[in-house]
């Protein structure tokens, strides 16, 4: 049987010219879903709703989820700071939707996979907190948000060893893409940091405690972009795959 996997799309409350205008709307790059589709799971878009009898609902019908990238923020009021610069802040009905399945997919556990705003979405959820623009407040760091495609790659990661990281990609160091202003600042108390940019820039995270969390892993670059191209990239769908393939045998 092929694996269900739960997909957050982004949420137009009728303000986005990008995403429908005034109607309301759900958003997702269909690159996120055919990553999913090819490599053999079952991509289902999930809507975001506040009934925590319908979120249990969702949850309990699915074998992973899977939480994607996204252009606006989380609040920072969501890890105890005041917002210090203006972007765009991401929906109400997005964020409390994913808090509250990050959070039953910790206690499960589910497969949980996070890409760029989907990996601080994980930490914010968890007790983590955010560096809330690199460019403002590391100004050594690397141009995170690259000026080429997100297409290609932009700067080198070096994996730590022991980690679900390291066990996937087989990799001391990877490349990846780049299209993120913020990233992890303090990482939440039952996660660790598994991979770092040369400027010290968290890149991935994952569940401390691996024999209950076989799969939870978030990561700051786009795979999605890059799966159908690199055998290592694609690796990370294929095992979030096969442990939420795993999760639906058991």
């Amino acid at each position: 049987m092929k694996p269900l996997i739960g997909v957050t799309p982004d949420f137009n409350a009728g303000d986005r010219k990008d995403m429908g205008g005034r109607e309301p709307t759900y958003f997702l790059r269909a690159r996120y879903a055919r990553a999913i589709e090819e490599l053999g799971g079952v991509p289902v878009i999930l809507p975001l709703t506040d009934d925590p009898a319908l979120q249990r609902r969702l949850f309990e019908g699915v074998d992973g989820l899977l939480l994607t990238g996204s252009g606006p923020d989380l609040p920072p009021s969501l890890y105890g700071e005041r917002q210090r610069y203006k972007f765009r802040v991401m929906s109400r009905q997005r964020y409390a939707f994913e808090q509250a399945m990050v959070g039953r997919a910790m206690k499960a556990p589910l497969p949980l996979f996070g890409i760029c705003g989907g990996m601080q979405a994980i930490n914010v959820a968890l007790g983590g907190s955010l560096v809330q623009d690199i460019e403002a407040q590391l100004p050594k760091a690397l141009p995170h948000r690259a000026k080429g495609p997100a297409t290609e790659y932009a700067h080198a990661v070096r994996v730590a060893p022991g980690s679900l990281l390291r066990r996937i990609t087989n990799a001391t160091r990877l490349r990846v893409n780049s299209s993120h202003h913020q990233s992890v600042k303090t990482v939440a108390p039952t996660l660790v940091a598994t991979a770092v940019a040369p400027d010290g820039v968290i890149e991935a995270i994952e569940a401390a405690d691996r024999r209950r969390h076989p799969f939870f892993l978030g990561v700051q670059w786009h795979p999605e972009y890059l799966f159908d191209r690199y055998a290592v990239q694609r690796r990370l769908f294929e095992a979030f795959l096969q442990a939420a393939r795993s999760e639906s045998q058991r």
